[in-house]
């Protein structure tokens, strides 16, 4: 099932045609209907992982930032 909000299959069964396992992550190719395949990332179907149970706010990304900042700190320059 597409579970991708935004995706205009949203909460649509698609046939799994065959899986292609990118670099990227795996890929869904189903039967879209009308003789077309439609390629789906895994993460927008629900065979992906779950969302987050914290959404991504402000304060996470300044930790983030800052932990980033410190890990880069250490590096040598070449």
């Amino acid at each position: 099932m597409v579970k991708h909000p935004f995706h205009p299959l949203f909460g649509e069964r698609l046939e799994v045609l065959y899986v292609r396992r990118l670099a990227t992550g795996r890929v869904y190719v189903c039967d879209g209907g009308a003789g077309r395949n439609v390629a789906l990332a895994e993460d927008a179907t629900d065979r992906g992982l779950e969302p987050a149970a914290v959404p991504l706010t402000f304060e996470v990304l300044v930790g983030l930032a800052a932990v980033v900042g410190v890990i880069g700190d250490g590096r040598e320059d070449r």
